[in-house]
This record gives structure tokens, C-alpha cells and sequence, in this order.
């Protein structure tokens, strides 16, 4: 590879691959985020290599990993990535910004709790603007934010999603998600006011994908209690999960945020100690906080959130009974 170049011209496209490899941490998994083949990924940053003139990436065993020069060329590519949306909030922002499309990402049980209320006031507020929600979960959720494919992504923080220190997204904290113990009405604790988690180590659980950030919480919050669950049902579908609870099927931890959707006779409990939580929030690509349509749809989240989580906060177990007979 031949010295630095002193004037290059950088594709963003390809400055948007090399960060995708970043994310993914192989060249088969940055092919498939990206809807390409690996040999086009190859391709795509050996040109970029010779756009800049440095080795970006070299092999590592039957992969490859990113070379020093690359994480510089990265913290750059971080601060083009920003500069150019906060460009794109200048023009907006001379339009006004009464009107706007803005897609909205989001984890099945935020659409569920949250959007709602988010939508209504947008309908009352802003009417000229227009929305669009799309289910997705990190990492896809900020590959699509990245893209251009989402404006918002609304997502839990777990291990697949960013750290707080990526500087590639501006965040907004919405809210903190309580769990509850989904019981069916005949099981052994049905009426404690609380149960220990640990004492449920030996019961069938019910428990979404281990990719989702349902699945992955409840997987950690069982490990934290000192037991693996027997996973008998793998269910993402929150009804479906509740119903198979309703029959004996098993237990499982529910989120508050989608517990408006059971009206039956399902039997929620409190954890012993401090209540389970995941944390709820809302980021956009750093640089277009100045967008006034984004901030718009950003604030009337901000209000759900604080709607939602004071409807969903029951207290106490009787509280808790009262909110799944309803």
C-alpha cells in the first residue's frame, strides 16, 4: 500500500461499510446487515484502502480485522457522518419544519406501549407530518439508522445495542421499564404478594429469542438469581406468551409496557428485591438533533414515555392484579 494521499476523495458509501464491519465484526455479517456478498464487501474497502492509501484491514486466522489506521479513519468518518446531518437539520430547519416524513424504529413492545400515545399527539400537533413505525431490534435497528432507512430507532439498552459513549447517535432516555412474573392462576405462588426469582429456577419458562432484548434481559436476570431456565417455549409474541402462561405452560417475566394487552385472569407478581428493569431510549444520528420535524417527533416521545410510565407503574401486587383484570 502506497503513503497517505495528500488530496483524496472518499466514497461515503464505503465509509459506511468499513463502519459496518466495525459494528459487525465480520465480513460475512457486514454482507448480510448490508444486503451484499462478502467479496463485494472485500471490494468495496479495497477500494477504499486506495482511495486513502492505507491497509485498512488485514486477516486475522479465517477472518479479518480492522487495521489501526482504520479506527482513526473511523473517528472521522463519525464526525463527516454528523456534520453532514447537521447540514441536512440547517436546511430543514430554514423550511421551517412543518412538514416532514419521519420513519420511526422500533422494538415490538415500545409500538405496543408507547407509540400510541406518541402518535396521537403527533396527529394533534403536527398533522402535516408524516410518520411511519417499522419493528426492528439492534443490531439491524441502527444499521437501519445509519442507512437512512429510520430517522428515530426507540431501543433497550442491552448488549446488542450501543454503548452510550458511540458517538455516531445523539440519545434521549424515554423511560424504565419495570418486569413482572406472568403466573398462570393455579400455580404454587400465585398468591404471594412477592416471589423470589430463585424459587422459580426448577419451573418451565417461557422466553423470546435470545437476539431480542426481551429474551436477552430475562436470560441475564435469571443468570443474576443464580439459575439457567428451562426454556420449554420460545415465544417473541406477547399475546401468545401470555396465553401459554394462562394454561400452565410455564412462566415468564413480562414488561409493563405491554401489559395493557391482557385482559384475562393472568396472575402478575413482583420479584423479590429491587424490580427487574430495561432501560428505554430513543437515539438519532448525531447531527440532526437541529432537524425541527426530528425534534418535534423526539419531544411527543418524550411525553408518551412519561405518560406511559406513570400508567404503568403499579405499586403493589394488588395493583399489579388490578391492571391484568382489566
Amino acid at each position: 500500500m502506497e503513503q497517505v494521499r495528500r488530496t483524496f476523495t472518499i466514497d461515503l458509501r464505503r465509509l459506511g461499510v468499513l463502519r459496518e464491519l466495525d459494528r459487525r465484526g465480520s465480513l460475512a455479517s457486514a454482507a448480510r446487515a448490508l444486503h451484499l456478498t462478502p467479496s463485494a464487501v472485500s471490494q468495496q474497502l479495497a477500494s477504499l484502502s486506495r482511495e486513502v492509501g492505507v491497509l485498512l484491514i488485514e486477516r486475522q486466522g479465517r477472518g479479518v480485522r480492522l487495521t489501526g489506521q482504520a479506527r482513526v479513519l473511523l473517528e472521522h468518518a463519525d464526525l463527516i457522518a454528523a456534520q453532514l446531518e447537521k447540514a441536512r437539520a440547517d436546511l430543514s430547519a430554514w423550511e421551517g419544519g412543518r412538514r416532514g416524513a419521519v420513519t420511526v424504529g422500533a422494538f415490538s413492545s415500545a409500538i405496543t406501549g408507547l407509540m400510541p400515545s406518541a402518535l396521537r399527539r403527533l396527529a394533534e400537533h403536527h398533522p402535516e407530518v408524516r410518520i411511519a413505525v417499522v419493528e426492528a431490534e439492534p443490531p439491524d435497528l441502527f444499521t437501519r439508522l445509519d442507512g437512512g432507512e429510520i430517522d428515530i430507532a426507540v431501543a433497550v439498552d442491552f448488549a446488542a445495542a450501543p454503548p452510550h459513549t458511540d458517538r455516531r447517535y445523539a440519545r434521549l432516555d424515554l423511560l424504565v421499564d419495570i418486569l413482572d412474573l406472568a403466573l398462570p392462576a393455579t400455580h404454587r405462588y400465585a398468591h404471594r404478594g412477592q416471589v423470589p426469582l430463585r424459587d422459580l429456577a426448577a419451573d418451565t419458562w417461557i422466553v423470546g429469542d435470545p437476539r431480542s432484548c426481551c429474551g436477552a434481559v430475562t436470560r441475564s436476570l435469571c443468570a443474576a438469581n443464580g439459575f439457567t431456565p428451562d426454556i420449554r417455549h420460545a415465544v417473541n409474541d406477547w399475546q401468545s406468551l401470555a396465553a401459554l402462561v394462562e394454561v400452565g405452560a410455564g412462566v415468564a417475566l413480562v414488561p409493563r409496557l405491554v401489559q395493557p394487552l391482557y385482559r384475562s385472569g393472568l396472575v402478575l407478581r413482583s420479584p423479590v428485591g429491587p424490580p427487574p428493569t430495561r432501560h428505554v431510549f430513543a437515539a438519532v444520528r448525531a447531527g440532526s438533533g437541529g432537524d425541527p420535524v426530528l425534534a418535534a417527533v423526539m419531544d411527543h416521545l418524550r411525553a408518551a414515555a412519561a405518560e406511559t410510565a406513570a400508567l404503568a407503574s403499579p405499586s403493589s401486587p394488588q395493583e399489579v392484579d388490578a391492571v391484568a383484570a382489566n
